[in-house]
């Protein structure tokens, strides 16, 4: 059996699923329930200064964006951090680590951007017991408004700061969680390493806006006839984030940096992909809040049984693995040839096929052979996009063949060259061509 135990800048769980800083994580009752139902950790909802709680709307908090099928494709949400008094938290977080020791407990705080109040939280939170603290500089609404959340993260000078003042006030780790809402996710990570940040977790929420009501003309959800922007998460966000962790794993300046994956985890494959391009865990959210906390029971099994049929013992053997595959576009071997087949026996004979091909990419797919309803590739069309393969209801029915080497391909008169060759290199490239000179 595959050991998928994890050990994430010395904090410890049984398995790499932690629950994100969200709803599901903002009081003990839900923490707990989280922890009977398997998940290795979680990160307690943003906790604020001590003082009056934050205000949150009593109206409509989340907007939705639906497949056709109604399934939860993605998420937007007008929440702020904790509503509940500072101190009650507290004492919830320090219960919950003595009842369950074997858990990762880490504690998300957002305060304003002065070293005081940082100074005078951080005790609060090590006397929990609590294993780490998760710095929020993503949140892109209502806190971002005043100076807080996204409005720190989108500033690395301020991110390395407020790291700084929390590791030398704190024993805990620190995990900077960054903000997507940013150029390049390049920037705030070094700036966290810079700090001394033990880790990075992203990404949080997307500014967005999810829908317009048509009757009202308001933002959805809609409060009293006026909407707002909010966090767009779910697994619409799952590529964003894809990328920006593997921006950092792969970045020289931040490479061996720890990242706890985020965005649009709801199976155990997709917790695999960010384990596989340089995420040391992941936290989840807005599967936990679709389909309930026992969601983690799946990807804990799917987990377990993909690494022991791959022969993969931990979790270190997967970590990391794809980074080193992660390439710029002009590193991508032009001499790679592949062309569409279409499996005939497979075939519903849709013709989605066909009219995505025609209308939209490389008219390389016929319609009709001998008067009846057929659909083939030609050769000397294809370009290899594979469009078909993706608009096509059946799985596996088109699959992208490569090319051998030495085989004729069609569309060029050419045969395919063995070697390896990209754009730095190409002759239509004016940097080659000025080099060659």
């Amino acid at each position: 059996m595959a050991d998928i135990r994890n050990n994430f800048v010395g904090i410890k769980s049984p398995n790499p699923f932690w629950l994100a800083s969200a709803p599901p994580t903002d009081k003990a009752y839900n923490v707990v329930r989280a922890f009977k139902a398997g998940w290795g950790g979680v990160v307690w909802k943003t906790l604020g200064e001590e003082g009056p709680p934050v205000v949150n709307v009593n109206g409509p908090r989340y907007g939705a964006i639906w497949g056709a099928d109604r399934r939860l494709l993605g998420f937007n949400n007008i929440e702020l951090i904790t509503d509940r008094d500072l101190q009650i938290n507290l004492r919830e977080i320090k219960q919950v680590k003595m009842d369950w020791p074997d858990r990762a407990l880490v504690v998300s705080l957002m305060v304003p951007c002065v070293e005081e109040a940082w100074k005078a939280i951080l005790p609060l939170v090590e006397e929990t017991g609590a294993d780490g603290i998760e710095l929020n500089f993503g949140c892109p609404h209502g806190m971002s408004e005043r100076g807080m959340g996204s409005a720190v993260g989108q500033v690395p000078e301020y991110i390395e700061m407020v790291v700084r003042w929390c590791k030398a006030n704190t024993r805990m780790p620190v995990i900077t969680k960054l903000t997507p809402n940013i150029t390049d996710i390049r920037h705030p990570a070094r700036a966290a390493k810079a700090g001394g940040s033990d880790a990075v977790s992203l990404i949080n929420t997307i500014s967005s806006i999810t829908s317009v009501n048509l009757d009202s003309f308001s933002p959805e959800p809609s409060i009293d006839g006026k909407g707002s922007h909010g966090g767009y998460c779910g697994p619409a966000v799952k590529p964003i984030a894809l990328n920006m962790v593997a921006e950092i794993a792969r970045d020289p300046e931040t490479q061996g940096l720890p990242i706890s994956g985020i965005g649009g985890i709801t199976t155990w494959r997709d917790a695999a992909e960010f384990l596989a391009l340089g995420a040391g865990n992941v936290q989840v959210c807005t599967a936990a809040m679709t389909y309930g906390f026992k969601v983690v029971q799946e990807m804990i099994s799917g987990l377990e049984n993909w690494m022991d049929e791959k022969g993969h013992r931990s979790l270190d053997d997967i970590i990391g693995r794809a980074t080193p595959n992660v390439t710029d576009w002009q590193y991508l071997n032009l001499n790679y040839i592949a062309k569409a087949s279409i499996d005939q026996d497979a075939c519903i004979k849709c013709g989605r096929c066909h009219i995505a091909c025609e209308d939209t990419s490389h008219q390389a797919i016929t319609s009709m052979v001998d008067g009846k309803r057929h659909f083939e590739v030609m050769e000397e069309e294809c370009v290899g996009c594979n469009l078909c393969v993706n608009v096509c209801p059946v799985e596996n029915c088109i699959t992208m063949v490569p090319l051998a080497t030495g085989a004729m391909d069609k569309r060029t008169g050419k045969p395919v060259s063995p070697d390896y060759a990209n754009w730095t290199q190409h002759p239509n490239n004016p940097a080659a061509r000025q080099a060659a000179e």
